[in-house]
């Protein structure tokens, strides 16, 4: 863990005082505070108007019971919520997360993550996240779409385009998202495309939206390897889960020109000499709704499937952790680095420990932090919400290409911000402190609220 300012020990007290037991909460507020001392020397009105501590506290948590009926008709009963972390820049913005262990802990990392996530956009966009402890593996349709119709029964008098927009996020993708956003129009009997994004393109979603996290985060790792005279031509790659963002990360490393060589769910991982056959996984993953055991034995050849050990032992010069928080620990990251790992690139919301971090560092390997690296499926996202605001429709390509501009711009940001406050290179720090101050100079000017 960083070690933090003495003028931020009190505040960390505090979030740990208010907060008891909710440990990744804690863990993201610390990582952020560990580069702020020098903000804080640098600006004393920081302080005087107790911006952090502000910050650490969400301006609304909203907990409530989600009663549905399963196919067997009985009453199941899930708990949803939202925490409205931060408004300071524009409407709450933040997915939604279906997995059985979604908690409150949880729900508040991942927002006080996306402040300083959606600040570095340069996008008018505020933080926010939510979420069930439900668990969409094995449900049917059926089930799946009245749990989304109560779940949303509730949390539709809270959201807005102009108030707070949710997305998805693990367990929520585009057949959630449609039964969410169905809810929303019976309840209200408005065609408010801005309540969601993630839509279909169809019914107001946007080009690119399904690809952008994975598609961002190859653009930011592509941009740190140019400082060192590298890119992802011929680079062995793995990228860790099998999901949207691994599968659009997989996607566009192979258009740069690497080969992504293993990748993984929660029954473990494969390892496939030739590359990863994409359009073969996509399948089985997204028709099939199957596990990597599966594309592995409908590989055959030189694909091994693995129930047990850590994929970050398999030797890439790039790693692309792209499954869930704290899945790479310091014995991974040693491992990594012990292969002549080149560059890591968060594409899931801190999925890389403290200790691994810290490992990174010492071993002078890249890291982009989840906050600037895996920024592309918000700003995405907020694009969506210019073309629902103005019934308008881009194309990929222009999609795309500003989706690389807003990574681009990411990427320098975090650079200069870095060097400006005398941690060159180091993007962890400069991701912290070029998103909070935009935020805490906008909680200034809006006065104590």
């Amino acid at each position: 863990m960083p070690v933090l300012d003495e003028k931020l020990h009190d505040v960390y007290d505090e979030v740990l005082r208010r907060n008891p037991g909710e440990l990744e909460f804690h863990q993201a507020v610390h990582e952020v505070l560990g580069s702020l001392g020098p903000v804080v020397a640098k600006h004393p009105e920081y302080a005087d108007a107790q911006i952090i501590e502000r910050l650490c506290e969400p301006e609304r948590q909203i907990i409530f019971r989600v009663p549905w009926l399963d196919d067997a008709g009985r009453v199941q009963i899930n708990r949803g919520m939202r925490v409205e972390f931060n408004s300071a820049l524009g409407p709450f913005k933040g997915g939604l997360r279906f997995h059985p262990s979604v908690y409150l802990g949880i729900v508040k990392f991942l927002g006080f993550e996306q402040i300083f996530k959606n600040s570095l956009t340069g996008m008018p966009i505020g933080g926010g996240k939510g979420g069930s402890d439900f668990d969409p593996k094995g449900r049917s349709d059926a089930e799946i779409m009245r749990f989304c119709q109560s779940f949303m029964t509730e949390l539709y008098r809270h959201i807005g385009e102009y108030t707070d927009v949710p997305a998805g996020d693990i367990g929520v993708g585009g057949r959630e998202i449609g039964y969410l956003f169905g809810q929303y129009k019976r309840i209200t009997n408005r065609y408010e495309s801005g309540i969601l994004t993630g839509k279909g393109l169809t019914w107001g979603g946007s080009q690119v939206r399904t690809e952008a996290t994975g598609y961002g985060t190859v653009f930011f790792v592509d941009e740190m390897l140019r400082t060192r005279g590298e890119s992802f031509d011929g680079k062995r790659v793995v990228v860790s889960g099998s999901g949207n963002v691994a599968l659009y990360a997989i996607e566009k490393v192979h258009q740069l020109g690497g080969t992504v060589v293993a990748c993984s769910d929660s029954s473990g991982y494969v390892v496939d000499g030739k590359g990863i056959d994409l359009d073969l996984l996509k399948e089985v993953k997204e028709v099939r709704r199957g596990r990597v055991a599966d594309y592995a034995e409908a590989r055959g050849g030189d694909a091994r499937v693995a129930a047990d050990g850590s994929i970050w032992n398999v030797p890439c010069d790039i790693a692309l952790p792209c499954a869930t928080q704290n899945e790479l620990n310091g014995s991974d990251a040693a491992a990594l680095a012990g292969n002549g790992c080149l560059a890591v690139g968060e594409g899931a919301n801190m999925p890389a420990t403290p200790d691994a971090v810290e490992v990174f560092a010492e071993a002078g390997v890249l890291f982009g932090p989840g906050k600037a690296a895996n920024a592309g499926g918000v700003a995405t996202s907020a694009l969506e919400m210019q073309q629902n605001a103005s019934r308008d429709s881009w194309t990929f390509e222009y999609t795309e290409n500003r989706l690389n501009d807003i990574m681009r711009g990411i990427h320098q940001r975090c650079l200069e911000t870095a060097e400006e406050y005398g941690s060159p290179g180091n993007y962890v720090a400069g991701a912290n402190i070029a998103g909070f101050t935009r935020v805490a100079d906008a909680m200034l000017a809006l006065g104590v609220i």
